[in-house]
């Protein structure tokens, strides 16, 4: 930030032409930037004060100080140029108005597809947790995000009912995602209206799935369109289901439907409208109850219900898939990371209109993920679990890094 008593050295350079962000460049190169924003139709017509490659690293830097206003971001981004400089230059940021359109000319879709073109797994053979029997852990999951109480965002996100016919207080963003259970990185995403259910944008991600996967998922997924679309990706599945009779239920197969482990194979059926048309398929059917030193005379432990495609015993006990789907949680631990200590505790998403909001949402997804690729080779270098790895410290590291690196030209010459 400027300081009393410096001067702004005589220079055609504009404040955007250098901006630092660290690891970001890393993880985001500027080409790949430049690349994504031609594909969308958003690259300048003409030389601009903030071009969009400047603003795409903006959009993610608004999530590592998402308590900062538009200044205080931009500061942070630029306070690496003084630095490298000795402290013998300073840059005066632009004003709130010309970042709030510089944003809206940048639109969503450039974050978007940065994040789709830069999120892979992270996950080695050797990173503990993050495998089974060949196959790479990964869990879906949804959320939801408080966004900013304006007329545009109301009616385009909606509102959760609450009692006696009142809604809550902000409109509210649904987020679906897939995650690597091992290094917690979010793979994958649909980000969409409250009005737009989970299971609705849950479907594009599953078929988005890969083979070499295993899939967790809980109660709130399992139904056989969705197992349906998400085994026919290739990848493995291992949900929980309800154990109840409003659950999907499994219908043995005569003879051979008992396995050495206590496992035992089935079929689920589609709706009674689809049945003439669609095939049954075959599921391993997992039931378990968790001895947790209660005493069972006196509280019923609960029953536990997985499906699995895996259904030879030989790779995967049912032992191994119970304790394996404990994995799970793991993404309830990113979603923490996320909207606890990335985002803030009870923190409403800045942005007054919806398609700002959603490239707000999107700079989150791609800043979780540059700290959690600071943290997978932090974990890998140590010979350690990145579970072990404090997600605030690396969060504080790369806030570090933003202000305190070289510059890069973030708009070509």
């Amino acid at each position: 930030m400027p300081r009393a008593g410096w001067v702004k050295p005589e220079s055609d350079r504009r404040l955007s032409d250098l901006v630092s962000v660290g690891l970001l460049t890393r993880v985001f190169p500027p080409g790949l930037v430049d690349e994504v924003i031609a594909e969308a139709g958003r690259t300048e017509q003409r030389r601009r004060a903030l071009p969009a490659r400047s603003m795409a690293y903006f959009a993610i830097g608004m999530a590592l100080y998402s308590e900062g206003s538009y200044e205080d971001v931009m500061g942070q981004l630029t306070d690496g140029l003084s630095w490298s400089s000795g402290w013998a230059e300073s840059y005066v940021p632009p004003s709130k108005s010309g970042i709030f359109q510089a944003r809206a000319r940048l639109g969503a879709a450039p974050v978007e597809a940065l994040f789709r073109r830069v999120a892979t797994p992270l996950a080695t053979e050797e990173t503990p947790g993050g495998w089974l029997a060949g196959r790479r852990l990964v869990a879906i999951d949804g959320t939801c995000l408080d966004v900013a109480d304006t007329v545009e965002n109301d009616a385009y996100f909606g509102r959760a009912g609450v009692n006696k016919g009142e809604r809550s207080a902000f409109p509210l963003a649904r987020l679906v995602a897939v995650a690597e259970c091992g290094t917690h990185a979010i793979l994958d995403a649909e980000v969409g209206p409250y009005t737009t259910s989970e299971v609705a944008l849950a479907g594009p991600l599953l078929d988005r799935l890969e083979p070499g996967m295993l899939v967790l998922a809980d109660r709130g997924f399992a139904g056989f369109a969705l197992w349906q679309r998400a085994a026919a990706t290739g990848a493995d599945l291992l949900w929980r289901v309800k154990n109840t009779p409003t659950g999907l239920r499994p219908h043995p197969l005569p003879d051979e439907a008992e396995l050495p482990d206590g496992s035992w194979l089935a079929q689920i059926l589609p709706p009674k409208a689809e049945r003439k048309s669609t095939e049954p398929m075959t599921v391993r059917v997992v039931d378990y109850t968790i001895d947790d030193g209660r005493d069972s005379d006196r509280e019923n432990p609960e029953s536990y219900r997985l499906f699995t495609t895996i259904l030879d015993p030989g790779q995967a006990t049912a032992e191994q898939l119970a304790s394996t789907y404990a994995e799970r949680w793991e993404i309830e631990n990113t979603i923490d990371e996320l909207k606890t200590h990335q985002r803030g505790p009870r923190v409403v998403l800045r942005s007054k209109s919806p398609d700002l909001v959603l490239q707000e949402i999107w700079g989150h997804l791609c800043c979780h993920y540059a700290i959690r690729v600071l943290m997978a080779e932090t974990a890998a270098a140590g010979g350690r679990d990145p579970d072990r790895v404090s997600f605030v410290a690396a969060l504080r590291i790369t806030r570090r890094s933003i202000a305190r690196q070289g510059d890069f030209p973030p708009s070509a010459p």
